[in-house]
């Protein structure tokens, strides 16, 4: 019978030959698996992520997914026009199997760490840019307790850094609150305002407030979706003032902000943070009246049951304190849940 119908698949030229790959079944589900369809569905293409992702051949990719797709008992990829498209049962399941890859990982992370228990560590994520406040008091801090931690640092997206979380790479996080993290929580340290940067020589660079009605005719610069949080707070505030200001350019991070600024004379909204960043051809207002804010939170994995991590966020008072007075009124710290 599977003779028959492995010719018969053969003969039609489907996806996959059944009788070779009925032969190599009996495994079972593998982490190789979802490793592949998850690349596969992310990319929307076999060939793309074979060579790009998975650095295999697309005919062992393919029969890999047809593999899954055998021990699932449903069709979770079809052909199409434009590649590769998820069925239903494909969308449902490509949530699961990055839950299962991300649990997998934090697993490893755990085992490894448990592997050295003599030295305690700790793994500090950082919005870009905002280490340069609260890199030092949170490293004091945990060096006040335990001398001898072993303190990792690393800076990125807040995305990423929720990603991260989840994945058991980092045990605290200073970075926005990400919607749809169930897994995360969030405690506010500080409430940022807004302010306008423009190039040093605009013409709105003589007012000591900037009223946002008055760029309604600037060159706009918004944020890409590496900020998607920052480009709510943005969007709900240019709607609630009755403008309807289309990005000229979209940016990924400050850096490129405040070259886009300098070289097309655009104005951007930003938070205060980005003072930091200033190059002598940039500088910034504060928004006339009243200012949009965006919270900057410290963010953690509820799972996470390290010791340093509760002994931390017992001294989060103190780490506000200490940063509060080094900001002075660029800071409105304050504490507590914003889930």
């Amino acid at each position: 019978m599977i003779r028959d119908l492995g010719a018969h698949c053969l003969a039609e030229k489907d996806f996959v030959g059944l009788a070779p790959y009925l032969a190599g079944m009996g495994q079972g589900l593998q982490l190789r698996h979802l490793r592949y369809f998850v690349a596969v569905a992310e990319e929307g293409s076999l060939t793309v992520a074979a060579q790009r992702r998975l650095h295999t051949a697309q005919p062992s990719l393919s029969r890999q997914i047809r593999d899954l797709e055998y021990e699932v008992g449903v069709q979770l990829l079809v052909r199409s026009a434009r590649g590769v498209e998820l069925t239903d049962s494909g969308r449902a399941f490509l949530d699961h199997a990055r839950l299962a890859l991300m649990q997998v990982e934090a697993a490893i992370e755990a085992a490894r760490r448990a592997a050295h228990p003599a030295k305690p560590t700790f793994a500090l994520g950082f919005l870009t840019g905002q280490e340069m406040d609260w890199l030092p008091a949170a490293v004091r801090i945990l060096r006040d307790e335990l001398p001898n931690i072993e303190v990792s640092v690393s800076s990125q997206y807040s995305p990423d850094l929720a990603q991260a979380l989840l994945r058991g790479k980092l045990d605290l996080a200073f970075m926005r609150p990400e919607a749809h993290m169930p897994d995360l929580d969030y405690t506010v340290i500080v409430k940022e305002p807004l302010i306008v940067a423009m190039p040093s020589d605009h013409r709105l660079a003589s007012q000591d407030t900037v009223a946002i009605q008055d760029i309604a005719g600037e060159i706009f610069i918004g944020m890409s979706t590496t900020a998607p949080t920052l480009q709510v707070v943005i969007d709900d505030y240019l709607k609630r003032s009755g403008l309807d200001l289309r990005p000229a350019h979209r940016v990924d991070n400050l850096a490129m902000a405040m070259s886009l600024i300098a070289s097309t004379r655009g104005v951007a909204l930003l938070p205060a943070y980005a003072r930091n960043f200033l190059p002598w051809s940039v500088t910034s207002r504060p928004i006339k009246g009243y200012a949009p804010t965006i919270d900057l939170v410290i963010g953690y994995n509820r799972a996470n049951t390290s010791p340093t991590l509760k002994l931390f966020l017992s001294r989060m008072d103190d780490l506000i304190a200490r940063v509060s007075k080094k900001l002075g009124d660029v800071v409105d710290g304050s504490g507590g849940n914003a889930r």
